[in-house]
């Protein structure tokens, strides 16, 4: 019967991280936009943190305090999705006795509670790249954004054409706009050290580089429920630990570091004799039980080789993913004559309701989230090109798309308020930029042949027409009606740099609303939005 309830609280485990796990990923890779937002996305911690939702923060804790390190093995999605990956490495792979898949290692405290560190004290001081980078929820939502995603979209074009073939219409054509080089190659990174991290050391990620899995391993090392050894009960066979994943068993020491176990149960679920509990022991230092404090400070001599060989792998990675960033640039920047527009020092536009470019620094994580759930994908990810403190983070891009006058999905979906709309009327007097016109480059001057196209895609009116010469008309700009939606940018003809192109505000402004009986001429004119 004991053994039943040991394989029930696995069952429940596994059951509970596939309800907050699924719902996650089925919302990132769902191209329809119909999916709801999922309730696990509020559980997630740093997205709390800098919101800040101070009950989410104590709901954490108090679970951490109460039963360990739950968070990391149900909540997490990248937890839940290394304990995926450990799955399906192990399927084929037979175990032979003696061969250990995991085994006891003693912490790197060192490591771990160092980066969490320079990761508070940089975020404290406005750097909150480190942060960005680290964060393990922020990691799945780039991979499934920029690998997970465009997998599923270019499915679906693949099934669609076949059924086209076959009259049948049931599916549809779509475009993958947002799988740009920076973050597919991003998403490859976090996920590739995810698979390397997790076939080498099982939760590695978790209990070095994760400041997250840091700041809980303090909290688990006080918690209430835990896994502890039942000395009578077991024969040393090494079952445990070698199915734990977190390597923090030591079977034949008979403890458990407490401050890294992810609460798994995979070790009372695989122990025959029953010798490992999940229970009440508060009380630290008990003979034969599992709240060790005895803690080897250093890795062995392979243990940092091996770190320092993925470090090197990692930062030898960087310049590659500068190269190809600024190789998607030099496509836009190709023609020295700039004019009056300065295209190589241009700030990135911000999403409406990010207040500031510097606000949307602090306060964005780059989980992509308003990437992907953006109705017109004109939020892409950003490479090197605007600093590695803006690195990964969303910006408007109007290469041929806009931000829609009357959406506020960015805002709706946004987990750590960097993106905070109060209304629809707030995003209709928010200004992120002001569009800038290049005569020298419209085809109307160049040409000398009507166009417009400018002016009928602006929502406001900001963008009007006005006499040139002979019958032919040009754009003006009114800058204190524009609210730098981009509609003018994105349809202009000119290549390959634009004769509009939208100049960010550093600190977004406001704009008197548009009259009543202006919004509905503009109404009546049915433009694009």
């Amino acid at each position: 019967m004991k053994r039943k309830a040991f394989n029930v609280l696995k069952g429940l485990r596994v059951l509970l991280a596939i309800l907050f796990f699924a719902p996650l990923l089925l919302y990132f890779t769902d191209f329809s936009g119909n999916l709801p937002e999922p309730r696990g996305m509020l559980f997630q911690i740093v997205p709390a943190l800098l919101l800040p939702a101070l009950w989410v923060i104590l709901f954490n804790v108090v679970l951490a305090v109460a039963f360990g390190r739950i968070y990391c093995s149900v909540i997490c999605p990248a937890g839940v999705l290394q304990d995926v990956i450990n799955r399906l490495y192990c399927i084929g792979k037979t175990k032979k006795k003696g061969k250990m898949r995991f085994s006891y290692h003693p912490p790197v405290d060192k490591l771990r509670y160092g980066l969490a560190g320079l990761t508070l004290i940089a975020g404290g001081l406005g750097f909150t790249t480190l942060l960005a980078l680290l964060d393990p929820y922020s990691n799945f939502g780039r991979i499934a954004a920029n690998l997970f995603r465009p997998l599923v979209m270019w499915a679906n074009n693949g099934a669609s054409h076949v059924l086209e073939s076959m009259d049948n219409y049931s599916l549809y054509q779509v475009s993958v706009k947002t799988a740009t080089v920076a973050g597919v190659t991003g998403g490859a990174i976090a996920l590739g050290l995810f698979v390397g991290l997790t076939v080498w050391r099982g939760r590695l990620f978790c209990n070095t580089l994760c400041p997250v899995g840091a700041v809980l391993s303090l909290l688990s090392k006080f918690s209430l429920f835990r896994i502890s050894f039942d000395p009578a009960l077991c024969n040393s066979c090494g079952s445990c630990e070698r199915s734990c994943k977190a390597e923090a068993v030591d079977s034949k020491a008979m403890t458990v570091d407490a401050s890294r176990c992810v609460t798994c149960f995979n070790c009372t679920s695989t122990c025959p004799k029953q010798g490992l509990k999940y229970r009440f022991a508060p009380v630290f230092g008990k003979k034969g039980g599992s709240e060790t404090d005895e803690v080897k400070p250093t890795a062995t001599l392979g243990s940092r080789r091996q770190f320092i060989s993925t470090g090197v792998t990692v930062a030898a990675s960087i310049p590659m993913i500068a190269a190809m960033a600024q190789h998607e640039e030099t496509v836009v920047n190709a023609d020295p004559a700039l004019d009056n527009i300065d295209y190589d020092d241009l700030e990135p536009v911000t999403p409406p309701g990010s207040g500031s470019l510097k606000a949307f620094r602090d306060k964005c994580t780059g989980c992509h989230i308003c990437v992907v759930r953006c109705p017109t994908q004109v939020l892409r990810p950003a490479g090197f090109e605007f600093g590695l403190d803006y690195l990964l983070r969303p910006h408007c891009a109007f290469v041929s798309s806009y931000c829609n006058y009357d959406c506020m999905v960015c805002s709706e979906v946004c987990p750590s308020g960097a993106i905070s709309l109060a209304s629809v009327e707030d995003k209709h007097t928010t200004q992120v930029g002001v569009a800038t016109f290049n005569k020298n480059r419209c085809v109307v001057n160049t040409n000398g042949t009507d166009c417009g196209a400018c002016a009928e895609h602006c929502p406001t009116t900001a963008v009007h027409m006005v006499p040139y010469t002979g019958t032919l008309t040009i754009p003006q700009v009114e800058p204190e009606l524009c609210i730098g939606c981009g509609g003018c940018e994105s349809i202009c003809p000119v290549r390959p740099l634009r004769a509009i192109v939208v100049v960010s505000n550093a600190s977004h402004q406001r704009i008197e609303p548009l009259k009543e009986e202006e919004a509905e001429q503009i109404e009546a004119e049915e433009f694009a939005f």
